[in-house]
């Protein structure tokens, strides 16, 4: 198994020490390497990556606040010279924690506890990948939500956002959407083509329920879906059928 992994850091002799590590890690996977979280955050917005080794104390934006930003199926890895974070560092659900100097031996354990995470992670999706079932007349689904089967009717979705092992369905009448541990690649399967598009590597969204288009994005309330270069011309085809565009 692979990870992906990116480093953020100010100090560069810190950011070549732990690419130094990454390249003796036959797992691990390097993306990107960033001297500050500013710089960082809308390449790892866009492609997020598995493991993130992040600094805490940088200017601009700290490493904390960093965090909160990304998407959760990131896992983090602090790396801190000052020992006082290390609570901080799990109120936001971090990982692990590495104290600097960091030894090889020392980011080695907290790669294979990300590892294991992810394995653990893989291994769940596996039990459940039959746990998302398709009535016989295709007008709804179930889905394994909170230990529990959850009735979701076809008509009623509206969108579903990809969280790497995760998804999320936004339904209409509901206040939050219901989170599922399955990928977007068995939704996409189990979905009827006819009506669902996977319009970015994140989203898939029902075509009967759009209401808005502007600049490239669905508008869903307040929510704006974004649809992918890869996606655009499927998208626009589809929509050909059923819109009026301009002679220009």
């Amino acid at each position: 198994m692979k990870l992906t992994c990116a480093i953020i850091d100010d100090e560069p002799l810190a950011v070549s020490l732990l690419e130094s590590y990454v390249n003796k890690v036959s797992f691990l996977e390097l993306k990107g390497k960033y001297n500050s979280a500013v710089n960082a955050l809308s390449e790892l917005s866009e492609q997020p990556v598995d493991v993130l080794f992040l600094d805490i104390q940088m200017p601009e934006l700290n490493g904390l606040e960093f965090s909160r930003m990304l998407r959760t199926d990131t896992r983090i890895i602090f790396t801190t010279a000052f020992e006082q974070y290390a609570f901080d560092s799990y109120k936001v659900n971090a990982l692990d924690y590495l104290l600097k100097p960091i030894s090889y031996a020392d980011f080695l354990q907290s790669a294979v506890k990300a590892l294991k995470w992810y394995e653990l992670v893989r291994k769940e999706i596996e039990k459940d990948a039959g746990e998302v079932v398709q009535s016989a007349v295709a007008d709804y689904i179930f889905i394994k939500s909170d230990y529990k089967f959850i009735q979701v009717e076809l008509d009623k979705i509206l969108y579903i956002e990809g969280l790497k092992d995760y998804v999320k369905i936004y339904v209409e009448g509901e206040s939050r959407p219901f989170l599922s541990l399955t990928t977007m690649k068995a939704l996409e399967e189990l979905l009827p083509a006819d009506r669902f598009m996977r319009v970015h590597r994140s989203f898939i969204v029902q075509m009967r329920k759009i209401k808005v288009i502007e600049r490239n994005r669905i508008v869903f309330g307040k929510e704006y879906i974004p649809i992918s270069d890869n996606c655009k011309q499927k998208f626009y085809d589809s929509l050909a059928q059923y819109a009026i565009f301009p002679n220009n």
